[in-house]
């Protein structure tokens, strides 16, 4: 038996969903509302161990204050040319391998999918990763946050199976022109992959702007620290060099809990401010590969 709700037309069943929905909802939210409340709580009269949801009283210093310091300043950087440099060379290599594989005229095709397909499974590990970037020079460098990591078996897999769904028909007609396969792939393939390139943009993009565990292995320079090791640098050691340097010698006039709440929160910032621009592209390219017909 079951109870309806005639105005709506909802079942107990659906009451409880929903009301189970919306309890993990403010699970997840609350987190996020202390943080901000933190970070904009006046320092004069913030009082640590105390929850706030909403300020007491609103300041913009420990923004300020994060802001003037060289520490946060050289990760933001840090962390901005990781982004923008190693998104745009995920996008540029992912594509141009994904498109040499849809041409099953390529030299070892089959064995070049294999390897990408064996490297979807396996893995060399962490010792192995850290030994051939080490070889390669790339230690304590922005790069080693960039080139090991160009693509991934997963894109290509998924990258491969959209050029597929295209009209090869298109393609065709442009080589009857007089298009080579890279003009082809310049002024009709890209063109027409804008939904997935702005879907795997985002995905990288995310994780670069992410990246901690890499961070935390290649880079030794705190100078070239990223905004993630920053902030667990500033969260969880906090007798570390870093947070003498982002808050600690003006413990009387700026905690270092509001400090690390406003660090985490510019973090957070960028990311939730680009989101919005892809959000189109994004509905469109999520799905991209998985159907096909």
């Amino acid at each position: 038996m079951s109870f309806v709700v005639q105005k709506k037309g909802l079942t107990l069943f659906d009451w409880i969903n929903y009301s189970l929905v919306a309890l993990i909802s403010l699970a997840c939210i609350f987190p996020f509302l202390y943080v901000f409340s933190v970070s904009f709580t006046d320092p004069k009269v913030y009082v640590p161990l105390k929850f706030y949801l909403f300020p007491e009283k609103w300041s913009l210093e420990s923004y300020r204050y994060i802001l003037s310091t060289n520490s946060f300043l050289n990760a933001f950087k840090s962390t901005l040319f990781i982004t923008v440099v190693g998104t745009i060379l995920n996008i540029i290599v992912s594509f141009t391998m994904a498109y040499g594989l849809t041409k099953k005229s390529l030299p070892g095709h089959k064995w070049i999918m294999g390897l990408v397909i064996f490297t979807l499974v396996f893995s060399a590990g962490i010792i192995p990763n850290y030994l051939l970037v080490k070889e390669l020079g790339l230690l304590n460098s922005y790069w080693s946050m960039i080139l090991p990591g160009l693509t991934n078996a997963w894109s290509l897999i998924v990258i491969k199976s959209f050029l597929e769904s295209l009209p090869s028909e298109l393609e065709d007609a442009a080589q009857i022109d007089g298009c080579s396969d890279l003009t082809a792939f310049i002024r009709i393939i890209i063109p027409l992959s804008m939904p997935a390139i702005a879907t795997f943009m985002l995905f990288f993009a995310v994780g670069h702007w992410n990246a901690y565990f890499n961070a935390l292995i290649y880079l030794s320079d705190s100078s070239k620290w990223t905004l993630q090791l920053l902030i667990k640098t500033l969260v969880i050691d906090s007798n570390s060099v870093a947070v003498a340097q982002a808050g600690a010698s003006d413990e009387s006039v700026v905690p270092q809990e509001t400090i690390r709440m406003a660090s985490i929160v510019l973090a957070m910032v960028p990311i939730l401010i680009v989101y919005p621009f892809l959000q189109k592209h994004f509905a469109k390219g999520v799905m991209i590969g998985s159907v096909k017909g």
